[in-house]
């Protein structure tokens, strides 16, 4: 039987080891042959599921990140914040045309939230 082996993806990565609102990013992320563990910018990250603000622990430092696909509406956080996120420069213009559909942004190296029409919601806007 032939290993599965999983292809890199691009995430959101947020550390919640000092507030509900960490530093966030969105970056190329690599998964072990298993898939159990997260690899991004030399860090390891393994499954948590003793909270509901983390999903993910830190192997090294033990913080709780929350990591999970971007949204297409930019609404990756788990609360609302006008705390910008950064983008990788390797990813950049692959997230804003293909994930965000917002290819006159590929140059942005941050996304910034904003309130939307929708009633407790967020999405990315150009400043």
């Amino acid at each position: 039987m032939a290993k599965q082996t999983y292809p890199p993806r691009i995430m959101f990565i947020e550390c919640k080891g000092e507030s509900l609102n960490g530093p966030a990013r969105i970056g190329s992320v690599t998964f072990t042959r298993t898939g159990a563990t997260l690899r991004y910018s030399g860090k390891s990250f393994h499954r948590f599921t003793g909270g509901s603000k983390a999903n993910y622990i830190e192997e090294g430092s033990g913080e709780p990140y929350w990591i999970s696909g971007p949204r297409r509406d930019g609404t990756d956080r788990l609360y609302k914040s006008n705390e910008p996120v950064e983008i990788d420069e390797e990813v950049r213009e692959e997230y804003w045309t293909e994930i965000r559909m917002r290819p006159d942004l590929k140059s942005r190296a941050q996304a910034t939230l904003s309130t939307t029409n929708r009633p407790n919601a967020t999405s990315l806007t150009r400043e």
